[in-house]
C-alpha cells in the first residue's frame, strides 16, 4: 500500500503559490454522505480519508514531515490509530448523535462528507445530513450483511432525492477478503435496491482501517478490479445541470431594508438561471416584473445560475417579502393547500392527526393540518401497513391542508420547493420532514362559494354578538353542568344559542373515534369546526369537552375572529373530581379497565391564561354560570 506522502499537492504548490491557489478555488465540490447501520466503520473510514488526503490536523502534518523516513505501513497506521482514537471519542462524548460535517480535499476534488450515526433513534439526523448531498456511501459490515438500518438509510437517501449510491461492504479484512461474501451481499442488496426504486449502484469492497481500496486498489483484493473509494468520488458526474436547465426559481430568503435607490430581494437560485431583463413572476401574488440587476458582493453579474446566492431588483415596485417565491414569468410553480406527501417522523411522541403543526417549506412557513396516514412503509419488505399515526422514525404517506396555499413544486421535479419540514407550535422542535407527492386534485376544484347571508347578518336578525364559550377542564370538572345553566340563563334572556355536550357528540358526530391522544385531536377538529359554523350562523355556541391539549384549543381560537373565542377554565383539582366521580369513570381507570383517562393516564394541559377562570371549590355551578353570562354579556 502506498503511503500517504503520494497524495501530497503537485509542485505548484512549491512553484506557484498563486497558480495552485487559483486552482484549488476551482475544483468542484461534492457533497456525500455517510450511513448504514451502528458500528459498521463510518467514523472509520472517514478517519481513512481524512488521513489519506493529507486534509488532518497541523500537529499531525508537522510529525509526518519530520519523521518522513518512518512513513511507512506501520507508520501509517499508528498515525491513523491517532485519528481515528479521535474521531471514537467524539462518538463516546456523543457528539456524532448530531451530524459532523467535515472537509477535505485532493488534487481533482473538493468534498462535504455528513458523518451521522447509525442508531435508529437518530434517523432524523440522517434524514438531516441526507438533504444537502449529492452521493451517500452506504456501508454494510462485511461479516453482517444487509441489516434493517442499511434498508431504511437507503430509502431515505433514495427518498430525499440522492440518486448516485455508493455500497461500501467494510471490514473485508475481518472475513479474509472473502469474494464470495462480496457478492452475496452485493445480490441482496441489488434485490432491496430494485424494490425501492434505485436503478444502479456501485459496489465497492473495502477495509476502512486497513486502507484497502480507499485511496488504492488493495492487493488483498486482486479479484476486485473496479475504481477505489476515492477514485469514484473524484471522477463521479453529480447531475448539477439538469438543475440549471429547468425554469428558474429564487425563494425568497431577505428583503433589503428600501435605501433611497435600492430594494433587493435576496435567495439561493433553487434551479434554472437568471439574466437581467428576464421577466418573472413573483408567487404567490402572481405580479410580474423583470429583473434589473443581479446583485452580489463582489459586484452585479449578467447571469446566475442554480447554487449561487444573489439579490434581485425589479423594474417594477412589487409587493414581494420573505417566503415568496421569484420563478420564470412564463413557467411558474404550482400554488395549492391540499397535498398528498412522504413523511419522516423524527419525534419522540407520535404524530397527532388533526393537531396543526408549522410546515416550513424554504422560506415559507405556514400552519398545516396532516390527516391519518394512509399507510406506513415497512422498510424492510417495503409493504404498505395501516396505520392511524406514525412514531418515532416511521415512515408512512399522508395528506395534509395548510391555511394559505403553499408554492410548490413535486420533490421529484424541485428538492427545494417540494420538501418541508414539521415544527411544533409549542416547543418549537422540529417533529418530521416531508417531500411532497403532488396537489390533491380537490385543492385546484374546490372553492369557497359566496353567499349573500353571511356572518354579520345572522347576528343582526338575531340581535347578538356570537361567541364561542369553550368549556375545558377534567372529567367530573362540572363543564356540562355550568354549561347548561349558562344556556338556560341565555335563553331567559333571549338569546339564541346552542351547546355541544363531550357525551352527546360522541353518539353521532364523533361515534367512529375512540380516546387515544390522536381520536381526542381529531374529535376536539371536528367539534371546533362545527361550533365555528353555528357562530357564524349567529348563535352563541357552548362546548362542554375535557379538551386535553392546548395545541387544540389554540387550533379552534385560530379558527374565529378575535374576541369570538372564549376559553372557559373550570378548575377543578384532580382529587376533587375523583371524589365525586359521578360516572365511576376514575374508579375503572384506577383498576386499569379504562385506558387513556385523562388525568390518570392520559395528560392534562391547563390553559395559561383563560378567558374565564373558574374555580369551583370557591363559587357553586349556579354562581359560576351568572359570572360567566354578565362577563360575555358585558352586563
Amino acid at each position: 500500500m502506498e503511503s500517504a506522502s503520494a497524495y501530497r499537492p503537485d509542485a505548484l504548490i512549491s512553484n506557484d503559490i498563486n497558480a495552485y491557489l487559483d486552482r484549488h478555488q476551482h475544483k468542484t465540490l461534492l457533497r456525500f454522505i455517510t450511513c448504514g447501520s451502528v458500528d459498521d466503520g463510518k467514523s472509520t473510514l472517514i478517519g481513512r480519508l481524512l488521513y489519506d488526503s493529507k486534509m488532518i490536523f497541523e500537529d499531525q502534518l508537522a510529525t509526518l514531515e519530520a519523521d518522513s523516513k518512518r512513513i511507512g505501513t506501520q507508520g501509517q497506521e499508528i498515525d491513523f490509530a491517532l485519528l481515528v482514537d479521535g474521531l471514537a471519542a467524539e462518538r463516546e462524548q456523543g457528539i456524532t448523535i448530531d451530524v459532523a460535517y467535515r472537509f477535505f480535499s485532493t488534487e481533482k476534488r473538493k468534498f462535504i462528507v455528513a458523518d451521522t450515526p447509525g442508531h435508529e433513534q437518530y434517523t432524523r439526523n440522517m434524514v438531516t445530513g441526507a438533504s444537502t448531498a449529492d452521493l451517500a456511501v452506504i456501508l454494510v459490515d462485511a461479516r453482517k450483511g444487509v441489516l434493517t438500518q442499511t434498508r431504511r438509510h437507503s430509502y431515505l437517501a433514495h427518498l430525499v432525492g440522492i440518486r448516485d449510491v455508493v455500497l461500501a461492504v467494510n471490514k473485508m479484512d475481518l472475513v479474509g477478503y472473502d469474494e464470495g461474501i462480496f457478492d452475496q451481499i452485493v445480490s441482496d442488496y441489488r434485490g432491496f435496491a430494485q424494490s425501492i426504486g434505485v436503478t444502479a449502484f456501485t459496489p465497492i469492497p473495502i477495509s476502512g482501517f486497513k486502507g484497502d481500496n480507499i485511496t488504492v486498489s488493495s492487493l488483498n483484493m486482486p479479484w476486485y478490479t473496479g475504481p477505489t473509494l476515492i477514485d469514484y468520488l473524484e471522477h463521479v458526474e453529480v447531475d448539477r445541470q439538469s438543475r440549471q436547465a429547468q425554469p428558474f426559481r429564487m425563494p425568497v430568503q431577505w428583503v433589503n431594508r428600501p435605501d433611497l435607490d435600492f430594494r433587493g430581494f435576496a435567495g439561493l437560485i433553487a434551479s434554472g438561471g437568471v439574466r437581467p431583463g428576464d421577466p418573472i413572476r413573483v408567487l404567490p401574488s402572481g405580479k410580474i416584473s423583470s429583473v434589473a440587476r443581479i446583485v452580489t458582493q463582489d459586484g452585479d453579474l449578467d447571469e446566475a445560475v442554480a447554487g449561487q446566492s444573489v439579490t434581485l431588483t425589479f423594474t417594477d415596485e412589487l409587493d414581494c417579502s420573505r417566503g415568496a417565491v421569484i420563478a420564470a414569468a412564463d413557467a411558474p410553480p404550482q400554488s395549492a393547500d391540499q397535498f398528498e406527501a412522504t413523511i419522516v417522523w423524527m419525534a419522540d411522541e407520535e404524530m397527532l392527526p388533526g393537531r396543526p403543526y408549522w410546515l416550513k417549506s424554504g422560506a415559507q412557513t405556514v400552519s398545516a393540518i396532516v390527516q391519518p396516514p394512509k399507510y406506513q412503509i415497512n422498510v424492510n419488505t417495503m409493504e404498505q401497513l395501516a396505520a392511524k399515526t406514525l412514531a418515532l422514525n416511521a415512515i408512512g404517506v399522508a395528506n395534509f391542508s395548510t391555511d394559505r396555499p403553499l408554492v410548490f413544486e413535486p420533490y421529484v421535479e424541485n428538492r427545494t420547493l417540494g420538501s418541508f419540514i414539521m415544527i411544533d407550535k409549542f416547543t418549537n422542535a422540529t417533529v418530521g420532514a416531508g417531500v411532497i407527492r403532488f396537489a390533491l386534485r380537490r385543492a385546484q376544484n374546490i372553492h369557497w362559494q359566496a353567499v349573500e347571508i353571511d356572518r354579520h347578518a345572522h347576528a343582526e336578525q338575531k340581535l347578538q354578538s356570537p361567541k364561542l364559550l369553550w368549556f375545558t377542564g377534567l372529567s367530573g370538572s362540572g363543564k356540562s353542568t355550568i354549561a347548561n345553566l349558562v344556556e338556560k340563563a341565555l335563553y331567559v334572556r333571549g338569546k339564541h344559542s346552542f351547546l355541544l355536550d363531550g357525551d352527546n357528540v360522541r353518539h353521532g358526530l364523533s361515534r367512529d373515534l375512540g380516546f387515544t391522544d390522536a381520536d381526542r385531536v381529531e374529535n376536539i377538529r371536528r367539534v371546533g369546526e362545527v361550533a365555528k359554523l353555528m357562530v357564524e350562523a349567529g348563535l352563541f355556541a357552548l362546548t362542554a369537552f375535557i379538551s386535553p391539549f392546548r395545541a387544540e384549543r389554540r387550533m379552534v381560537r385560530d379558527l374565529m375572529p378575535d374576541g369570538e373565542f372564549i376559553e372557559i377554565f373550570v378548575d377543578t383539582p384532580l382529587e376533587v373530581a375523583e371524589q365525586r366521580d359521578v360516572k365511576g369513570l376514575y374508579r375503572k381507570a384506577r383498576a386499569g379497565e379504562l385506558g387513556n383517562f385523562t388525568g390518570i393516564d392520559s395528560p392534562y394541559e391547563p390553559p395559561h391564561t383563560p378567558d374565564i377562570h373558574i374555580e369551583t371549590e370557591r363559587m357553586t355551578p349556579e354562581e359560576a354560570a351568572e359570572f360567566i353570562v354578565a362577563k360575555v354579556l358585558g352586563e
